[in-house]
């Protein structure tokens, strides 16, 4: 980091007048690298030290790269390498150091050494290219490859003769490797440093002296290499120097410096070059041998020369990429000891052995389909080992889908989509990604890439069909199933769910059906009547579960089928005047309202065959076939006289009409339908034969007069039946209740009873109420008062003067006895003043009219039951029918014979 000792970018070298100024100087470039880091977000550098620790601070990547502390949830920043050197904090988005950092280990002896990665963002996706430059430290001694130099130097050498020594090897670069060499031991002896053709110091021995073997034939000398880093270090090898006897000529290279250039994935053993040096001695000290001189050992596992004849071979495989650029030096030893130093430097070159490597940086699936073109999907990085041509890659997708691929700085890729994305149509995209380089022969690789697309509420529910019809025979029960409506929704999940329900339709079809939510089957909510309704529509809507909801409508038609549930009604001749004429003949002969005669037709006696009689009028509320009618005859006194037509259903006549004909005929004809099963009604016509009106009314006399038909009479026989024995049974229980209970008989029986009552008892108590039923009309007799008068004594007087309410009632309710007595002083009462009681709920009944036999007619009271016919006890008064307008209809008394008449009596509660 700029402006500390620590880890941080690139430092800015600027001049230290003093503290205060060097601070802010390295401030101002903390700042400017900072906005030039803004400037071009996608290269990030920092520099650090090797060998820092694990955990070590190396930069503030996440505010390097414009990310806020709140931003890093969402944009989940993260780092992409081949090997994880570093690591970024979840929480603060800080770059750490999580792996040993050893410069010389991953860089060699390159001047330069940095890792590169990436780090990439989410929300969008982004890349960005983070370069971390690793800074050499003084962690290297120089060394020696022996633990001691020996030479053999001949004691006629003369001073001033050089002879080279091994140079020492520092594995740490720039200053760090500056070797400086100091010699120790003898004055004898002496240093002198010459600079090789590649910049470095070639230690030499100098002999100072003349050499006596006699005097000394050997000496001890240290040489010391001391780098050029802080702090220093150094390191030392033993000179062990022989005195011999003459070997005056030391070897001598052809070359200082050899060159050699070879391609790469050379097999091993193969020729690299061949060096050669010359020794003018003979014999022993003439024959020269080669070796490596100090060297690594990833150097000697590569290369090896034949100490004969100096041919450096290729030991092991050659990697261009791995290093490009070898040097080491070669050594020469005759065989008096004397040697001589060469240099080799070794080329390698390139060729086209790497295929691209491609690695999915990020893929953002699945994607959803609502993505607008130009949407990041995927981050490729290629890189190729090779270099030049070799190394140049280009990539492209094979595959059919609506992506592309566009170059990104760093050798990555960004895969993007290049139009609009349908889940519908295709959930996921399989691409291939191509990368080719440009060497000859091309290489290529390739790997899938497969990108699933998520589902977003984008469709409708779509109806099977726009309409659905549906035919339902009525009288159906209800809750049955009428039809199936479904609609698809092309999206997934949640968004393809579809549910049901009606939304409107045809004026009062909502109540007719209903819908289910979740499988659209439409049930009919009550049973279906064609005659009311043929036909009605309701619309369905489908909708899906999405945010927001979409939603279709269909519209669904039922219609309606006629069953055969109705019979034909007659409309001619019309059965109400002929259920009118039946209640009139109930109410028995010499009754005041006359009745509604029956219809009948008059036919003239000289009616021809074919003559028109009547025509019977009937109608079906069905239809179709269920409404199709025919007619024919089924009763007739005389069946060869009339005959009714098939589908017209007129009645006229087959045969002229004879004397010997009956003048009054009763035709009854039977109206059917065509339905399955078919339903009929019957029609009765009454014919006279007469030629004239005023002819007929003597037939219609006797013919009113006359008894009923077998039929009436039968049902009122049996009517009388069964009221007899209700009664019976009635009056049974009623004893066996009032015996159990030891309270007498009851009042309805004391009431419809026929004795007489006495003179000097009352028959009924002071104030008495009787409420049996659920309506209660209150009898009220005056308390004292003899009732002698409400007893029945025949033949009773005449009354023709009374009001109704004493012709129903008897005395007016509530009069005093003259021996009531009165409250303490108090007036006694007038015994003729009428005196009203007051019951809960009282009934008051008037005469509509006067009659003048109503001097007969003495109720000592009335009792009427919602639903019963009216009803006297202690009378001549007996029950007929009640009407619905509230009438009650009494048969007049006379004595004690039915006078025939009827009284209506209103009553009024």
């Amino acid at each position: 980091m700029a402006g500390g000792p620590g880890p941080g970018r690139v430092p800015v070298p600027v001049p230290v007048p003093s503290r205060g100024r060097a601070a802010g100087r390295v401030l101002l470039a903390a700042l400017l690298l900072g906005l030039w880091c803004r400037a071009a977000p996608e290269r990030i550098r920092y520099a650090i030290p090797e060998e820092l620790g694990r955990g070590s601070l190396v930069g503030p990547l996440a505010r390097d790269l414009g990310l806020s502390p709140a931003e890093l949830p969402a944009r989940k920043l993260r780092l992409s390498a081949e090997k994880q050197y570093f690591t970024v904090s979840e929480e603060t988005g800080n770059l750490y150091v999580s792996e040993r950092l050893d410069r010389e280990e991953m860089c060699g002896e390159s001047a330069s050494c940095s890792v590169s990665f990436e780090a990439l963002v989410q929300n969008p996706l982004n890349v960005f290219h983070v370069e971390v430059a690793i800074q050499d430290v003084n962690d290297n001694a120089p060394a020696f490859s022996k633990p001691a130099l020996d030479f053999e130097i001949v004691e006629l050498t003369l001073p001033g003769a050089r002879f080279p020594l091994e140079m020492a090897r520092d594995a740490d670069v720039g200053s760090n490797s500056l070797l400086t060499y100091q010699l120790t031991g003898d004055p004898s002896f002496s240093l002198a440093v010459k600079e090789s053709s590649g910049g470095k110091q070639q230690p030499e021995l100098v002999l100072e002296r003349a050499l006596d073997r006699e005097k000394q034939s050997s000496f001890q000398l240290a040489l010391t290499a001391v780098d050029g880093g802080e702090p220093v270090r150094s390191g030392t090898v033993q000179v062990r120097v022989n005195v011999t006897d003459a070997n005056d000529n030391a070897p001598v290279f052809s070359k200082g410096v050899y060159e050699a250039r070879v391609r790469e994935n050379l097999p091993a053993g193969s020729l690299v070059l061949r060096v050669r040096a010359t020794d003018a001695d003979a014999g022993s000290n003439g024959r020269v041998s080669y070796s490596i001189g100090n060297v690594p050992d990833g150097v000697r596992a590569l290369f090896s020369v034949d100490s004969a004849s100096g041919e450096v071979r290729t030991a092991g495989p050659l990697d261009f990429e791995e290093r490009s650029k070898y040097g080491f030096g070669l050594e020469a030893r005759d065989g008096g000891g004397l040697t001589a130093h060469c240099e080799v430097q070794i080329d390698i070159t390139d060729e086209n052995d790497n295929a691209p490597e491609i690695t999915m940086l990020s893929v953002s699936s699945p994607v959803p389909e609502d993505a607008p073109a130009g949407t990041v999907v995927a981050v490729v990085k290629v890189r190729d080992r090779d270099s030049g041509e070799n190394g140049q890659v280009w990539c492209e997708l094979w595959g059919e889908a609506p992506l592309s691929i566009v170059a990104s700085s760093g050798g990555s890729y960004k895969v993007v989509t290049s139009g609009a994305l349908d889940r519908e149509q295709a959930a996921e995209h399989r691409v291939t990604v191509v990368a080719r380089d440009r060497g000859s022969p091309a290489l290529s690789s390739r790997t899938a890439l497969v990108l699933e697309v998520s589902d977003v509420n984008d469709n409708a529910p779509v109806f099977e069909e726009a309409a659905y019809s549906a035919y339902v025979a009525e009288n159906n029960a209800a809750g049955a199933p009428v039809l199936r409506v479904r609609a698809r929704d092309a999206d997934a999940g949640a968004n393809g769910r579809v549910s049901y329900w009606l939304a409107g339709g045809s004026a009062g079809a909502a109540p007719y059906v209903s819908v289910e939510a979740r499988s659209g089957a439409v049930y009919a909510q009550r049973s279906f009547d064609y005659e009311q309704c043929r036909e009605f529509a309701v619309a369905v809507r489908a909708q899906d579960g999405g945010a927001p909801a979409r939603s279709s409508t269909a519209t669904v038609r039922v219609f309606v089928l006629d069953r055969n549930d109705n019979a034909p009604r007659v409309l001619w001749p019309a059965a109400g005047a002929a259920g009118a004429a039946g209640a009139g003949a109930a109410a028995g002969a010499g009754s005041a309202p006359v009745p509604a005669a029956a219809p009948f037709e008059v036919v003239p006696r000289s009616a021809e065959a074919g003559y028109l009689v009547a025509k019977v009028v009937a109608v079906d509320a069905d239809a179709g076939r269920n409404a199709w009618l025919s007619y024919e005859r089924v009763q007739a006194p005389e069946p060869a006289l009339f005959r009714v037509g098939l589908h017209s259903g007129e009645v006229r006549t087959a045969r002229a009409v004879s004397e010997r004909d009956a003048a009054k005929q009763r035709l009854v004809a039977v109206v059917k339908d065509h339905g399955q099963p078919a339903l009929s009604a019957t029609a009765t016509l009454h014919v006279v034969l007469a030629e004239s009106l005023q002819e007929a009314l003597p037939e219609l006399s006797e013919r009113a007069a006359g008894a009923d038909s077998p039929a009436e009479l039968q049902f009122y026989l049996v009517l009388a039946l069964a009221l007899l024995s209700a009664l019976f049974l009635l009056s049974v229980a009623l004893a066996v209740l009032a015996r159990v209970r030891g309270a007498g008989p009851p009042a309805v029986l004391r009431c419809l009873g026929a004795q007489r009552f006495s003179v000097a008892g009352a028959a009924f108590p002071a104030d008495f109420c009787e409420g049996t039923l659920p309506y209660s009309y209150n009898l009220c007799v005056a308390p004292g008062r003899a009732v002698a008068e409400a007893a029945w004594l025949p033949p009773p007087p005449p009354l023709p003067s009374l009001p109704a309410e004493e012709l129903l009632g008897g005395e007016p309710c509530g009069k005093r006895s003259p021996s009531s007595s009165a409250g303490a002083g108090e007036p006694p009462a007038d015994p003729d003043a009428p005196q009203v009681c007051k019951p809960a709920r009282s009934l008051s009944l008037s005469l509509s009219q006067p009659h003048a036999q109503a001097d007969a007619l003495r109720c000592a009271g009335l009792r009427w039951a919602a639903g019963s016919s009216c009803g006297c006890w202690g009378g001549y008064c007996r029950p007929l029918f009640p009407r619905t307008n509230g009438t009650l209809l009494c048969r007049v008394l006379v004595g004690r014979r039915l006078s025939g008449e009827v009284l209506a009596i209103p009553l009024v509660l």
